[in-house]
């Protein structure tokens, strides 16, 4: 069995959130990225890679990688806002740089993934209609697009990702770890609908602390910052069972590496970051 595996700069501690923690600089990640033999990755948050299309593949390509993917939050359930002049311009920049999958989040509006409001009604019906909107927006560029159930966006319950496949056509992005936080089983939820997989984050996570999230204990942004997650194989999360039941039901794409990491100042070289991502990488190689 052989995987297509990409990177994330989150695994670094890149991360689009006010205050989250140390950034480090993109050439310092895009060098270790290459240094561990990945060739592929998603793109980070706005502001981390060059905005013209053009020149982040030009800077992509001299490290030996290209950007597979983006992460794209989007208010998609507020009726006053149109979240589709923002999709149409990230659909030409994707075109543009060669990067294929569009990551959707349905994003609160306000910063971080600590607090979120709950959807009437009438928001549901805007936010599916918007999927649906955004999915025919992509199919016309030739992007291929996934919706992110997420800690802190409007999908993150079992019930709320159970509604999107009942009530849209929207393929997933099936993030290991947001989904066992928010509750929902991700080997169970292969089982049920592999067919609406279409991109997969790996995350292994410490349940212990994921339940704490769940029960309003501590805040998500607590919980990264004390290590809820694992390098793969460490953790809780069937990683394996996932990876078999998703190549038995002829899954192809990609396996991005995705650990979020929260820093509190520059580590020193080849260490940090690098070092989990290399062990969740060693483990990927012995599922082959």
């Amino acid at each position: 069995m052989t995987l297509k595996v990409a990177a994330a700069p989150i695994s670094w501690g890149v991360c689009e959130v006010p205050g989250w923690g140390h950034q480090l600089g993109r050439d310092r990640v895009l060098a270790e990225m290459r240094s561990l033999g990945l060739t592929a990755t998603e793109l980070g948050p706005d502001g981390f890679l060059p905005v013209d299309a053009g020149e982040r593949r030009a800077l992509l390509e001299t490290y030996g990688l290209r950007g597979i993917g983006g992460f794209v939050p989007l208010v998609l359930h507020d009726p006053g806002h149109d979240p589709m002049p923002q999709t149409e311009a990230v659909l030409e920049s994707f075109a543009e740089g060669g990067v294929e999958m569009v990551v959707l989040a349905a994003a609160t509006g306000t910063d971080g993934y600590d607090e979120r409001p709950v959807l009437d009604d009438g928001g549901w019906a805007t936010l599916l209609a918007n999927l649906e909107k955004v999915r025919a927006a992509a199919g016309r560029s030739g992007r291929a697009v996934t919706l992110h159930p997420h800690v802190g966006t409007m999908i993150e319950t079992r019930a709320e990702v159970d509604r999107v496949l009942d009530g849209s056509d929207m393929p997933l992005c099936l993030d290991t770890g947001h989904l066992l936080i928010g509750g929902t089983d991700p080997l169970d939820l292969v089982s049920r609908a592999a067919a609406r997989v279409a991109h997969v984050h790996l995350k292994d996570v410490d349940a212990t602390l994921a339940g704490q999230v769940r029960a309003g204990k501590i805040t998500y942004t607590e919980a990264v910052r004390e290590g809820i997650y694992r390098p793969l194989g460490q953790g809780d999360v069937d990683v394996a069972g996932i990876v078999a039941r998703l190549g038995l039901a002829g899954y192809d794409g990609w396996y991005v590496m995705e650990q979020d990491v929260v820093l509190d100042a520059e580590p020193p070289g080849n260490s940090g970051p690098v070092s989990a991502v290399r062990r969740s990488l060693a483990y990927l190689a012995g599922l082959a």
